[in-house]
Protein backbone atom coordinates (compact mmCIF):
# COMPACT_ATOMS: atom_id res chain seq x y z
CA UNK A 1 0.00 0.00 0.00
CA UNK A 2 1.78 3.47 -1.12
CA UNK A 3 2.17 6.01 1.68
CA UNK A 4 0.15 9.01 1.75
CA UNK A 5 2.29 11.90 2.73
CA UNK A 6 0.94 15.40 4.03
CA UNK A 7 1.88 17.12 0.88
CA UNK A 8 3.64 15.46 -2.21
CA UNK A 9 6.54 17.94 -3.35
CA UNK A 10 8.24 14.77 -5.35
CA UNK A 11 5.16 14.62 -7.49
CA UNK A 12 4.31 18.43 -7.90
CA UNK A 13 8.04 18.81 -9.09
CA UNK A 14 8.09 15.46 -11.90
CA UNK A 15 4.57 17.64 -13.29
CA UNK A 16 6.58 21.41 -13.52
CA UNK A 17 10.18 19.84 -14.09
CA UNK A 18 10.32 20.78 -17.85
CA UNK A 19 9.69 24.45 -17.04
CA UNK A 20 11.81 24.69 -13.84
CA UNK A 21 14.71 22.78 -14.70
CA UNK A 22 15.19 25.36 -17.56
CA UNK A 23 14.49 28.29 -15.15
CA UNK A 24 17.32 27.32 -13.20
CA UNK A 25 19.36 26.59 -15.59
CA UNK A 26 18.94 30.22 -17.12
CA UNK A 27 19.82 31.55 -13.54
CA UNK A 28 23.10 29.79 -13.79
CA UNK A 29 24.63 30.64 -17.32
CA UNK A 30 23.13 33.95 -16.56
CA UNK A 31 25.36 34.43 -13.05
CA UNK A 32 22.98 37.13 -11.86
CA UNK A 33 22.41 35.33 -8.56
CA UNK A 34 21.92 38.45 -5.64
CA UNK A 35 18.68 40.40 -6.89
CA UNK A 36 18.91 39.26 -10.18
CA UNK A 37 16.26 39.59 -12.61
CA UNK A 38 13.75 36.93 -11.64
CA UNK A 39 14.14 38.57 -8.27
CA UNK A 40 12.38 41.17 -10.14
CA UNK A 41 9.96 39.98 -12.28
CA UNK A 42 8.73 38.04 -9.26
CA UNK A 43 8.32 40.93 -7.25
CA UNK A 44 6.17 42.51 -9.62
CA UNK A 45 4.27 39.66 -11.07
CA UNK A 46 3.41 38.72 -7.02
CA UNK A 47 2.70 42.37 -6.35
CA UNK A 48 0.04 42.26 -9.80
CA UNK A 49 -1.77 38.97 -8.58
CA UNK A 50 -2.32 40.62 -4.82
CA UNK A 51 -3.38 44.03 -5.83
CA UNK A 52 -0.76 46.13 -4.07
CA UNK A 53 1.61 48.85 -5.01
CA UNK A 54 4.81 46.74 -4.33
CA UNK A 55 5.90 43.11 -3.23
CA UNK A 56 9.27 42.95 -1.85
CA UNK A 57 11.48 39.15 -1.38
CA UNK A 58 13.49 38.43 1.36
CA UNK A 59 15.33 35.40 2.91
CA UNK A 60 11.89 33.79 5.03
CA UNK A 61 8.51 34.03 6.12
CA UNK A 62 10.09 35.24 9.85
CA UNK A 63 12.08 38.03 8.03
CA UNK A 64 9.02 39.47 6.48
CA UNK A 65 7.26 39.75 9.60
CA UNK A 66 10.64 41.07 11.48
CA UNK A 67 11.36 43.08 8.46
CA UNK A 68 7.68 44.46 8.48
CA UNK A 69 7.48 45.43 12.21
CA UNK A 70 10.52 46.97 12.22
CA UNK A 71 9.86 49.13 9.02
CA UNK A 72 6.75 50.00 10.37
CA UNK A 73 8.51 51.53 13.85
CA UNK A 74 7.85 49.06 15.96
CA UNK A 75 10.19 48.28 18.80
CA UNK A 76 10.93 48.54 22.63
CA UNK A 77 7.98 49.22 25.04
CA UNK A 78 5.22 48.57 22.30
CA UNK A 79 2.63 45.54 22.66
CA UNK A 80 1.60 43.39 19.11
CA UNK A 81 -1.73 41.66 20.14
CA UNK A 82 -1.34 38.44 17.94
CA UNK A 83 -2.59 35.18 18.24
CA UNK A 84 -1.71 32.14 20.36
CA UNK A 85 -2.75 29.15 17.94
CA UNK A 86 0.18 29.56 14.94
CA UNK A 87 4.03 28.86 14.57
CA UNK A 88 6.03 30.81 16.70
CA UNK A 89 7.61 32.85 14.09
CA UNK A 90 4.67 35.22 14.26
CA UNK A 91 5.50 35.60 17.96
CA UNK A 92 9.43 35.45 17.46
CA UNK A 93 9.60 38.45 14.89
CA UNK A 94 7.84 40.79 17.76
CA UNK A 95 10.18 39.61 20.22
CA UNK A 96 12.96 40.59 17.74
CA UNK A 97 12.17 44.06 17.93
CA UNK A 98 12.17 44.19 21.30
CA UNK A 99 8.40 44.38 21.73
CA UNK A 100 6.13 42.24 23.85
CA UNK A 101 3.43 40.05 21.94
CA UNK A 102 0.13 40.11 23.71
CA UNK A 103 -2.11 36.98 22.95
CA UNK A 104 -5.63 36.67 22.75
CA UNK A 105 -7.83 33.95 21.91
CA UNK A 106 -9.64 32.31 18.83
CA UNK A 107 -12.78 32.26 17.01
CA UNK A 108 -13.67 28.76 17.80
CA UNK A 109 -14.26 28.49 14.11
CA UNK A 110 -12.02 29.64 11.73
CA UNK A 111 -9.14 29.42 14.37
CA UNK A 112 -8.00 32.79 13.58
CA UNK A 113 -8.03 36.26 15.99
CA UNK A 114 -11.28 36.60 17.23
CA UNK A 115 -11.70 40.29 17.07
CA UNK A 116 -13.38 41.42 20.46
CA UNK A 117 -10.81 39.36 22.21
CA UNK A 118 -7.99 41.39 20.72
CA UNK A 119 -10.17 45.09 21.70
CA UNK A 120 -10.53 43.98 25.06
CA UNK A 121 -6.60 43.54 25.19
CA UNK A 122 -5.88 47.00 23.92
CA UNK A 123 -3.50 49.19 26.39
CA UNK A 124 -2.23 52.99 25.59
CA UNK A 125 0.98 50.66 24.52
CA UNK A 126 -1.04 48.68 21.77
CA UNK A 127 0.63 49.69 18.66
CA UNK A 128 -0.33 47.27 15.70
CA UNK A 129 -2.53 44.06 15.14
CA UNK A 130 -0.82 41.16 13.84
CA UNK A 131 -3.49 38.54 12.87
CA UNK A 132 -2.54 35.16 10.83
CA UNK A 133 -4.53 33.94 8.01
CA UNK A 134 -4.47 30.32 9.56
CA UNK A 135 -3.98 27.26 7.62
CA UNK A 136 -5.41 29.66 4.84
CA UNK A 137 -8.36 30.65 6.24
CA UNK A 138 -8.65 34.56 6.12
CA UNK A 139 -9.12 36.41 9.45
CA UNK A 140 -12.09 38.41 9.79
CA UNK A 141 -10.46 41.60 7.96
CA UNK A 142 -13.27 43.70 8.22
CA UNK A 143 -13.37 43.70 11.66
CA UNK A 144 -9.66 44.17 12.16
CA UNK A 145 -9.55 47.36 10.12
CA UNK A 146 -12.19 48.72 12.27
CA UNK A 147 -10.66 48.28 15.26
CA UNK A 148 -7.18 49.46 13.80
CA UNK A 149 -9.00 52.71 12.74
CA UNK A 150 -10.72 52.88 16.05
CA UNK A 151 -7.34 52.90 17.97
CA UNK A 152 -4.98 54.23 15.93
CA UNK A 153 -3.23 50.75 14.90
CA UNK A 154 -1.30 49.55 12.90
CA UNK A 155 -2.30 46.64 10.88
CA UNK A 156 0.20 43.87 9.60
CA UNK A 157 -0.74 40.35 8.15
CA UNK A 158 0.85 37.03 8.84
CA UNK A 159 -0.08 35.57 5.55
CA UNK A 160 2.75 32.86 5.35
CA UNK A 161 -0.04 30.16 5.09
CA UNK A 162 -3.10 32.10 2.66
CA UNK A 163 -1.14 32.84 -0.76
CA UNK A 164 -4.70 33.45 -2.77
CA UNK A 165 -6.62 33.72 0.18
CA UNK A 166 -9.22 36.72 -0.72
CA UNK A 167 -11.77 38.26 0.67
CA UNK A 168 -14.53 39.30 -1.60
CA UNK A 169 -12.00 38.79 -4.37
CA UNK A 170 -9.57 40.69 -2.16
CA UNK A 171 -6.65 38.64 -1.92
CA UNK A 172 -4.78 38.29 1.98
CA UNK A 173 -1.66 40.64 1.96
CA UNK A 174 -3.85 43.94 0.66
CA UNK A 175 -5.71 44.46 3.82
CA UNK A 176 -2.92 46.16 6.43
CA UNK A 177 0.00 48.36 5.89
CA UNK A 178 2.04 45.13 5.20
CA UNK A 179 1.47 41.67 4.24
CA UNK A 180 4.01 38.71 5.04
CA UNK A 181 4.62 35.76 3.19
CA UNK A 182 6.32 32.46 3.38
CA UNK A 183 7.67 30.42 0.44
CA UNK A 184 8.76 27.11 2.72
CA UNK A 185 8.80 24.57 0.45
CA UNK A 186 5.34 22.42 1.68
CA UNK A 187 3.35 26.31 1.15
CA UNK A 188 0.65 26.39 -1.09
CA UNK A 189 3.08 28.58 -3.39
CA UNK A 190 6.18 27.15 -2.07
CA UNK A 191 10.18 27.42 -3.41
CA UNK A 192 12.73 25.14 -2.80
CA UNK A 193 14.72 26.50 0.21
CA UNK A 194 13.46 29.33 2.75
CA UNK A 195 12.67 32.80 0.84
CA UNK A 196 9.65 35.42 2.00
CA UNK A 197 7.90 38.17 0.37
CA UNK A 198 6.37 41.52 2.24
CA UNK A 199 3.32 43.61 0.47
CA UNK A 200 2.77 47.06 1.01
CA UNK A 201 0.58 50.16 -0.62
CA UNK A 202 2.75 52.55 1.21
CA UNK A 203 5.11 54.06 -0.43
CA UNK A 204 7.27 55.11 2.71
CA UNK A 205 7.55 51.68 4.14
CA UNK A 206 8.47 50.03 1.02
CA UNK A 207 11.12 52.40 0.93
CA UNK A 208 12.08 51.33 3.82
CA UNK A 209 12.02 48.02 3.79
CA UNK A 210 14.28 48.04 1.15
CA UNK A 211 16.84 49.22 2.63
CA UNK A 212 16.72 47.21 5.16
CA UNK A 213 16.38 43.94 3.41
CA UNK A 214 20.21 44.80 2.05
CA UNK A 215 22.25 45.55 4.66
CA UNK A 216 20.80 49.17 4.90
CA UNK A 217 21.73 50.24 1.83
CA UNK A 218 19.87 52.62 -0.14
CA UNK A 219 22.07 54.07 -2.75
CA UNK A 220 25.66 52.85 -4.35
CA UNK A 221 27.56 49.92 -3.28
CA UNK A 222 28.74 51.10 -0.25
CA UNK A 223 26.95 53.73 1.79
CA UNK A 224 24.44 52.78 4.41
CA UNK A 225 21.89 55.05 5.49
CA UNK A 226 21.22 52.52 8.39
CA UNK A 227 21.92 49.27 10.12
CA UNK A 228 19.80 46.58 8.08
CA UNK A 229 20.07 43.10 7.58
CA UNK A 230 21.37 40.54 4.61
CA UNK A 231 17.64 39.12 3.86
CA UNK A 232 17.30 38.94 0.09
CA UNK A 233 15.12 36.56 -1.75
CA UNK A 234 17.61 33.86 -3.94
CA UNK A 235 17.54 34.29 -7.16
CA UNK A 236 17.27 30.62 -8.25
CA UNK A 237 14.12 30.45 -5.73
CA UNK A 238 12.80 33.27 -7.41
CA UNK A 239 12.99 31.78 -10.75
CA UNK A 240 11.32 28.24 -9.63
CA UNK A 241 8.32 30.17 -7.61
CA UNK A 242 7.55 32.28 -11.27
CA UNK A 243 7.29 29.18 -12.84
CA UNK A 244 4.47 28.03 -9.83
CA UNK A 245 3.13 31.25 -9.46
CA UNK A 246 1.29 30.88 -12.88
CA UNK A 247 -0.61 27.78 -11.51
CA UNK A 248 -1.20 29.25 -8.22
CA UNK A 249 -5.04 28.99 -8.51
CA UNK A 250 -5.15 26.28 -10.19
CA UNK A 251 -2.74 24.65 -6.96
CA UNK A 252 -5.34 26.02 -4.72
CA UNK A 253 -8.47 25.38 -6.08
CA UNK A 254 -7.36 21.52 -6.20
CA UNK A 255 -6.91 21.69 -2.66
CA UNK A 256 -10.14 23.03 -2.41
CA UNK A 257 -11.65 20.38 -4.40
CA UNK A 258 -9.67 17.87 -2.10
CA UNK A 259 -11.32 19.84 0.83
CA UNK A 260 -14.60 19.48 -0.34
CA UNK A 261 -14.11 15.93 -0.93
CA UNK A 262 -13.20 15.69 2.96
CA UNK A 263 -16.48 17.33 3.38
CA UNK A 264 -18.86 14.77 1.61
CA UNK A 265 -17.18 11.88 2.80
CA UNK A 266 -16.40 12.77 6.34
CA UNK A 267 -19.23 15.50 7.11
CA UNK A 268 -21.61 13.00 8.88
CA UNK A 269 -19.16 11.95 11.62
CA UNK A 270 -18.41 13.27 15.13
CA UNK A 271 -15.48 15.72 13.43
CA UNK A 272 -15.48 19.13 13.03
CA UNK A 273 -14.90 19.85 9.17
CA UNK A 274 -12.68 23.39 8.37
CA UNK A 275 -15.13 26.22 8.37
CA UNK A 276 -16.23 28.39 5.25
CA UNK A 277 -18.72 31.34 5.36
CA UNK A 278 -19.03 32.15 1.79
CA UNK A 279 -17.19 35.42 2.40
CA UNK A 280 -13.49 34.42 2.39
CA UNK A 281 -12.03 31.96 0.36
CA UNK A 282 -9.71 28.92 2.31
CA UNK A 283 -7.45 27.84 0.43
CA UNK A 284 -6.35 25.08 2.92
CA UNK A 285 -2.27 24.87 3.56
CA UNK A 286 -3.73 22.59 6.04
CA UNK A 287 -6.81 20.51 6.18
CA UNK A 288 -7.28 20.89 9.82
CA UNK A 289 -10.83 19.81 11.96
CA UNK A 290 -11.49 18.69 15.60
CA UNK A 291 -11.49 15.40 16.37
CA UNK A 292 -12.72 14.28 20.31
CA UNK A 293 -9.81 15.10 22.61
CA UNK A 294 -9.16 11.27 24.29
CA UNK A 295 -9.66 10.11 20.46
CA UNK A 296 -7.08 11.86 18.58
CA UNK A 297 -3.78 9.32 19.58
CA UNK A 298 -5.92 6.53 18.43
CA UNK A 299 -6.94 8.25 15.20
CA UNK A 300 -3.41 9.33 14.13
CA UNK A 301 -2.27 5.66 14.90
CA UNK A 302 -5.32 4.15 12.66
CA UNK A 303 -3.67 6.22 9.71
CA UNK A 304 -0.40 5.12 10.75
CA UNK A 305 -1.04 1.70 10.38
CA UNK A 306 -2.05 2.22 6.91
CA UNK A 307 1.21 4.54 6.19
CA UNK A 308 -1.22 7.96 5.79
CA UNK A 309 0.44 10.64 7.35
CA UNK A 310 -1.48 13.12 9.55
CA UNK A 311 -0.13 16.06 12.07
CA UNK A 312 -1.10 18.39 14.86
CA UNK A 313 -0.76 21.84 14.46
CA UNK A 314 -0.12 23.05 17.01
CA UNK A 315 -0.45 21.32 20.01
CA UNK A 316 1.27 24.11 22.38
CA UNK A 317 -0.34 27.39 22.27
CA UNK A 318 2.37 29.77 22.29
CA UNK A 319 1.67 31.29 25.93
CA UNK A 320 2.18 27.91 27.16
CA UNK A 321 5.39 27.71 25.43
CA UNK A 322 9.00 28.24 27.32
CA UNK A 323 9.92 30.47 25.42
CA UNK A 324 7.30 33.22 26.49
CA UNK A 325 7.34 32.05 29.90
CA UNK A 326 8.28 34.89 30.73
CA UNK A 327 4.78 37.09 29.96
CA UNK A 328 3.04 35.30 32.69
CA UNK A 329 0.08 33.87 30.34
CA UNK A 330 0.24 30.16 31.07
CA UNK A 331 -3.63 30.09 30.88
CA UNK A 332 -7.22 31.94 30.40
CA UNK A 333 -7.15 31.15 26.38
CA UNK A 334 -9.78 28.85 26.81
CA UNK A 335 -10.60 28.03 22.91
CA UNK A 336 -6.76 28.58 22.06
CA UNK A 337 -6.20 25.54 24.79
CA UNK A 338 -9.05 23.35 24.07
CA UNK A 339 -8.53 23.62 20.00
CA UNK A 340 -4.99 22.58 20.75
CA UNK A 341 -5.72 19.35 22.42
CA UNK A 342 -8.72 18.55 19.77
CA UNK A 343 -6.75 19.86 16.24
CA UNK A 344 -5.80 16.86 13.34
CA UNK A 345 -5.03 17.82 10.10
CA UNK A 346 -5.31 15.63 7.49
CA UNK A 347 -3.29 14.98 4.10
CA UNK A 348 -4.20 18.18 1.19
CA UNK A 349 -2.31 18.71 -1.57
CA UNK A 350 -3.28 19.76 -4.93
CA UNK A 351 -2.12 16.44 -6.44
CA UNK A 352 -4.06 14.19 -4.67
CA UNK A 353 -6.45 11.74 -5.95
CA UNK A 354 -9.78 10.78 -5.38
CA UNK A 355 -8.95 7.25 -4.60
CA UNK A 356 -6.08 8.49 -1.26
CA UNK A 357 -9.02 10.91 -0.26
CA UNK A 358 -11.07 7.84 -0.25
CA UNK A 359 -8.49 5.96 1.56
CA UNK A 360 -8.08 8.53 4.42
CA UNK A 361 -11.43 9.19 4.96
CA UNK A 362 -12.56 5.25 5.16
CA UNK A 363 -9.64 4.42 7.59
CA UNK A 364 -10.67 7.11 9.79
CA UNK A 365 -14.63 6.03 9.53
CA UNK A 366 -13.25 2.53 10.53
CA UNK A 367 -11.50 4.07 13.29
CA UNK A 368 -14.48 5.92 14.64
Amino acid sequence: MNPIPMVDLELQYRQLENEINPAIADVLAGTRFILGPNVTEFEQEAADYLGVKHALGCASGTDALHLALRAAGIGPGDEVITTPFTFIATAEAIAYCGATPVFVDIDARTFNVDPEAARAAITDRTRALLPVHLFGQPADMAALQVLAEEHGLLLIEDCAQSFGAAIDGRQTGSFGLAGCFSFFPSKNLGCYGDGGLITTSDDQLFETLWTLRNHGRKAGDYYHEMVGYNSRLDEIQAAILRVKLARIDQFNEQRRRVAQAYGRLLGDTELVMPYEDGIGRHVYHQFTMLVPEQRREALMQALRDESIASAVYYPTPLHQQPAFADLGVHDGLPVSEEVSKRCLSLPVFPEMTDEQIERVSDCLKRAL
